[in-house]
């Protein structure tokens, strides 16, 4: 008994002439009962079949055999126009009873929660549903199946690639469910998964027929950098860049479009993996049918350069045959490197036939056997004679020396003891770049051995033929530092680009400091070796009296040796005659016993002092 019953005052209805008599507790139990029979079993939240009973302008009202009746809009039956009352739909029950006391129902979730389940089923079952082309999205189309938008990747349309979405929209289209994720209601479906059922049985029908030199027709669905993916009709087969034509083919996309149709041919297959190999140059007359028999070993040629690699350039004979320049072939120099600065795409080259081999389709050619070898040349030993001038490029250094290429194929060594008269070069690229042009002089030539001894230096006159008047021990001269060795002093650079040595106690200065890199400095001779090609300074001894050498014999006391110098003005000034350069030389000789002792001594008192 509800609310209502509960609050009806029977019992001012007890007159049976008002209402049939008095109603016992019993009768009133009964009425209640069959009141309530008359009425259905609903829950919240679940979808029942109603009855249209009344369509006004903006609702339609629905009876569900319920105490109340539904108000639904309308619009949620804007798929239906020829509603009329009487007609049962299904509805979604939102509230038995809001705050008004009415019954609150929905046909378009009614629509969600059916839709859901028939994709449920779908999924579970594989069942094919039917969908409308709502419209594109990013990376595919939106699909409305079953009053849910369903979304389909444009991978997923077709088993060829679709390049034009647009062409779908507003159409219905068959689809498969493969995907749902209920976190956030999306739903993936498929067009592709049917048409590759469908298509399944077709492949097995073509690969039981299929057979090596078989003629087919299809259409192109892929194009790869390595070749093309085309259609049979439900199986695929690879038609690979290098049989595609007899021409050298470098990009698939300038010959093929996609849906274009090929004929090919079956050039190989695998039952087990499902793969095709197509071709269709084999269906044209092999090119090397068509090459002259003038055509032998030694046969000059022209051609057209078809491509450049790092090991050397193909030449195209004729169309579709092509012969190779090894790079070794190219030029009689070792150091060609790099073909694309000397050749490019599209030029056309001259070339000796070096190989021939019609049999296995192989053709060798040479090009710098055109110029002949530059050693076997009968003006060579005219050209590189002895002590003949010529311009080089430096291709090469080693610890021992440098390797100068004069023309392409010919070089010599410059050894390192030939780069200077004055310099001691440690290494050539101390003094040489790569690529560097310079002019030498040849000094040597071994035409059976294609050997050439190249020299730097003898291109100017020795200048220690000069030196030896010049530097006399005892003469002064500037020099400027330019390195420092630990332990051997530092190296000074004199006139005439000589170089000469200050032992380490010799380059202190008259402040007591070394000389430093740079700095000018005036030495006096104390050695002179043209043999060994060395000078040994002194700068200390210009200011330091107790480096006098002695110059004299026999007659001077020893407060005379022991005379001390009064600064660089009143020393020994530089010798200017010859017979006073000789006397100078004699006491040198002794002079140098003076100095070992006398740089002993000073190591002994510096000793002391430290120990001190």
């Amino acid at each position: 008994m509800n609310i209502a019953e509960e609050n009806l005052n029977w019992d001012q209805y007890g007159n049976e002439k008002k209402l049939g008599g008095t109603y016992t507790d019993q009768k009133r139990q009964e009425f209640s009962e069959l009141y309530q029979n008359t009425l259905n079993a609903i829950s919240q939240y679940e979808v029942v079949k109603g009855m249209v009973v009344a369509i006004t302008q903006g609702d339609v009202i629905v009876s569900i055999n319920y105490k109340s009746d539904g108000l639904i809009s309308a619009s949620e039956f804007r798929d239906l126009p020829e509603l009329k009352i009487g007609d049962e739909v299904e509805v979604y029950i939102e509230e038995t009873e809001n705050r008004q006391g009415q019954l609150v129902l929905s046909r378009k979730k009614a629509k969600l929660v059916r839709g859901w389940e028939k994709i449920e089923y779908a999924l579970e079952h594989g069942e094919v549903l039917t969908g409308l082309v709502k419209r594109r999205t990013k990376g595919g189309l939106i699909v409305e199946v079953c009053d849910i938008e369903t979304f389909l990747p444009g991978s997923q349309i077709d088993v060829r690639p679709v390049l034009d979405f647009d062409i779908f929209v507003d159409k219905t289209i068959d689809v498969a469910v493969i995907k749902i994720n209920h976190a956030n209601d999306n739903v993936v479906v498929s067009h592709k998964a049917l048409i590759e059922k469908r298509l399944e049985g077709q492949k097995q029908e073509i690969m039981s027929n299929l057979e090596e030199g078989q003629i087919l027709e299809g259409h192109v669905k892929n194009i790869t950098k390595f070749g093309a993916f085309i259609d049979l009709g439900g199986i695929d087969g690879l038609l690979h860049l290098t049989d595609i034509s007899w021409n050298r083919v470098t990009n698939p996309e300038q010959i093929f479009s996609l849906g274009q149709k090929v004929r090919v041919v079956v050039i190989g297959f695998n039952e087990d993996k499902k793969r095709i190999s197509l071709g269709m140059k084999q269906l044209e007359t092999h090119p090397w049918d068509a090459l002259p028999e003038t055509i032998q070993e030694g046969s000059l040629i022209k051609g057209k350069v078809t491509n450049i690699t790092d090991y050397g350039i193909f030449v195209e004979l004729i169309p579709g045959v092509e012969g190779l320049v090894h790079i070794s072939e190219i030029s009689w120099s070792q150091y060609l490197r790099d073909v694309n600065k000397h050749y490019k795409v599209g030029d056309e080259v001259e070339a000796v036939v070096l190989l021939l081999d019609r049999k296995n389709y192989k053709v060798s050619l040479g090009i710098k056997q055109l110029t002949g070898d530059p050693w076997e040349k009968d003006n060579f030993l005219a050209t590189y004679a002895v002590n003949t001038k010529h311009e080089g490029v430096v291709r090469n250094l080693t610890h021992f020396g440098a390797f100068i290429e004069l023309e392409p194929g010919v070089e010599g060594l410059l050894h390192v003891s030939r780069l200077s008269w004055t310099k001691r070069i440690a290494h050539p690229s101390d003094l040489l770049k790569l690529g560097e042009k310079i002019e030498i002089i040849v000094l040597d030539i071994e035409k059976e051995n294609r050997r050439l001894s190249l020299s730097l230096k003898q291109l100017e006159e020795n200048p220690w033929d000069v030196c030896e008047e010049i530097f006399q021990i005892g003469t002064i001269h500037k020099g400027t530092v330019i390195k420092k060795v630990p332990g051997r002093g530092v190296f000074v650079e004199l006139a005439h680009g000589i170089e000469g040595q200050v032992p380490q106690q010799h380059a202190i200065k008259e402040n007591g400091q070394e000389a430093a890199v740079g700095e000018e400095l005036d030495c006096q001779i104390m050695k002179f070796a043209k043999a060994d090609k060395k000078i040994i300074l002194s700068h200390r001894i210009l200011f330091d009296a107790t480096l006098e050498i002695k110059t004299g014999g026999g007659g001077s006391s020893k407060e005379e040796e022991k005379k001390p110098h009064s600064g660089v003005k009143n020393a020994k000034k530089p010798i200017t005659n010859a017979n006073t350069a000789a006397a100078t030389k004699t006491s040198y000789n002794s002079g140098f016993e003076a100095f070992s002792n006398l740089k002993e001594q000073l190591e002994n008192q510096y000793k002391q002092k430290e120990e001190e």
